[in-house]
């Protein structure tokens, strides 16, 4: 059970599963779409190294899918600013996960070229097929 809205940066989703079992879940629907997770970072580490503060576990996932990529590189250079597409998990509670991910056709808003266009649907629609496999389960 979950509770998906969206927003104008991206998609959300709150699912009734711990924390380290929701991050191996969205990992696992990244690659069932094709994408594989280049970075990762433990913003809870970060911060508490950094900052010296506690925050809740709250991990930055930069996942990409290369033909994807290939495409949108080859269509207009300037979008690897833009990459690789954001994915969060973070622990809302002992037993609640929010996901969120980037809206790619939001992002390529920010490049004026048309051939971007169904490259970020194709994008857009494998990532709301991952919230909506995250959702099932």
């Amino acid at each position: 059970m979950s509770d998906a809205t969206s927003t104008n940066t991206g998609m959300n989703c709150v699912v009734n599963v711990d924390y380290e079992t929701t991050l191996q879940r969205v990992t696992d629907a990244l690659k069932a779409e094709g994408f594989g997770v280049l970075t990762e970072i433990d913003v809870q580490a970060t911060l508490k190294k950094k900052l010296d503060v506690d925050f809740r576990p709250y991990k930055i996932l930069g996942a990409c899918n290369p033909p994807l990529a290939y495409r949108a590189l080859t269509a207009a250079p300037e979008v690897g600013l833009l990459l690789p597409c954001n994915v969060t998990v973070s622990q809302v509670d002992e037993t609640h996960t929010l996901i969120s991910i980037i809206d790619p056709l939001a992002m390529m808003s920010f490049v004026p070229n048309e051939d971007l266009k169904p490259i970020a649907d194709e994008a857009a629609e494998r990532l709301n097929r991952v919230i909506k496999a995250l959702e099932a389960n």
